[in-house]
């Protein structure tokens, strides 16, 4: 991959990084993530499919609550709302091909600046996904997936697909419309729903299956348009429990698949995780994709993490290498993620401010994660873990067990088989020991 530079360099004096190895004290290399080393018989880049995230990286300017934003922006100075968009799209592909990611992926608002008129904004979005398709083909950059914000505009203070009032829902559709649009020209391997404000915040003046019913019949909606015009990647749905909603719709991974099997949605859609969702929820990351593996809908992944002594999403970039490791061991055992790819919902803190920065950020969460599929390989080369595992499970191989599995017991059959063995024996379940393992490889 070459950089792309466009009208002007926005990052000088940053080189294209590149892969140095564990002993590099280079903090603009890479030291774990190389992307064409084998693991498990596919190149890491082929593994990670690392994405970079439009909004958080060129949009977010760090405001916070209790202050303005602290991150100003080069490419955010033109008058004209066009060239800001154009400006922003040239400092976006020098970034992307400088970190020597292989895909990016946006909201479109993050893109374009938005507008209340939905021709007016529908101009607009085309006109940033032609720029977008002119540097796709000039860079090798590819998208990872499109989606529509539909959350930060007050028309959807009480939802989109889920608004009590069918204008905003229309509003709603004609911006998805747009985004899909855009996602088909631009070849994108997926589309993401993340039902921002699908949820409620109070039950008192809400009719939750009303509006269960109408998120679904706007997922259909969009699937048949999109399939009718030649979208052939996958949905994904983005599981958040609140923020900003006290409750939301796509609360987790098992509440979204049991929403998508109610609706007969499960064959087109899987689930795109985010590590701070799933700590938000009160799971670990491990435990939303073990859930998501077993249904086969872990599909893609928001990689960041939240502060643990916070209670709300903080989008932090990815350092815990325990966590990751648990986590690209189901990943790996699935054989990949199915149809996405990983993406960084991650923003530099508020008084990280050189363009630097950004990169540091990346740098350090791809290489954690780089370094947890290393350690995910080696742990299942290992094969003591998978073992032990089995091992707690073998009473159901045969015999009895078996019998159980294949619902050939009755209940007056488990009582007799109580009766006969006695007390069962006490199994220890080695976590610790399983924790050190996983130490060792860390």
């Amino acid at each position: 991959m070459s950089v792309l530079i466009g009208q002007k360099e926005y990052f000088k004096g940053i080189d294209q990084i590149k892969f140095e190895g564990p002993e590099s004290d280079n903090p603009l290399a890479f030291r774990y993530y190389d992307e064409n080393r084998i693991i498990a018989g596919k190149s890491m880049k082929e593994h990670l499919r690392f994405a970079i995230a439009y909004w958080h990286s060129f949009c977010g300017d760090g405001a916070d609550p209790f202050g303005p934003g602290t991150h100003h922006y080069p490419w955010d100075v033109a008058s004209d709302e066009r060239q800001r968009a154009a400006d922003k799209a040239d400092a976006a592909f020098e970034f992307i091909t400088k970190i020597g990611a292989p895909f990016y992926c946006f909201h479109d608002v993050d893109a374009i600046e938005g507008h209340n008129d939905p021709k007016e904004f529908t101009d607009r979005v085309k006109f940033i996904s032609d720029i977008f398709e002119k540097k796709q083909a000039e860079s090798g950059v590819k998208l990872l997936w499109g989606t529509a914000n539909l959350f930060s505009n007050e028309r959807y203070m009480n939802g989109a697909s889920t608004n009590p009032n069918f204008e905003v829902v229309a509003h709603a559709g004609a911006q998805l419309k747009g985004a899909i649009d855009a996602t088909i020209k631009l070849g994108g391997d997926g589309y993401v729903f993340w039902g921002g404000r699908e949820g409620y915040m109070s039950l008192l003046n809400t009719d939750m299956k009303r509006e269960r019913e109408h998120f679904a019949r706007m997922l259909h909606t969009c699937v048949e348009y999109a399939r009718r015009n030649g979208f052939k990647g996958k949905f994904f749905i983005e599981p958040k429990p609140c923020e900003p909603t006290k409750h939301q719709y796509d609360y987790d991974a098992a509440t979204v698949i049991g929403f998508l099997r109610e609706f007969d949605l499960l064959s087109e859609f899987g689930l795109n995780l985010e590590v701070n969702h799933a700590t938000l929820a009160g799971h670990t990351f491990a435990h939303e994709c073990q859930v998501a593996s077993d249904a086969g809908m872990l599909a893609s992944i928001d990689a960041n993490k939240g502060d643990y002594q916070n209670g709300w999403d903080t989008d932090q970039f990815p350092t815990d290498i325990y966590e990751w490791a648990e986590a690209m061991s189901i990943i790996l055992k699935q054989g990949g993620l199915a149809g996405g790819g990983i993406n960084f919902d991650a923003k530099r803190r508020r008084n990280s401010t050189d363009a630097a920065d950004l990169f540091y950020a990346h740098i350090g969460g791809m290489d954690t994660i780089a370094r947890s599929l290393i350690i995910a390989d080696k742990l299942a080369k290992h094969g003591e873990m998978d073992r032990l595992k089995a091992a707690r499970y073998a009473s159901f191989n045969s015999g009895k067990g078996a019998d159980f599995e294949a619902g050939k017991l009755k209940l007056e059959d488990l009582y007799q088989i109580a009766v006969e063995i006695g007390e069962p024996a006490m199994i220890s379940g080695k976590q610790e020991y399983l924790e050190n393992l996983l130490g060792r490889f860390v």
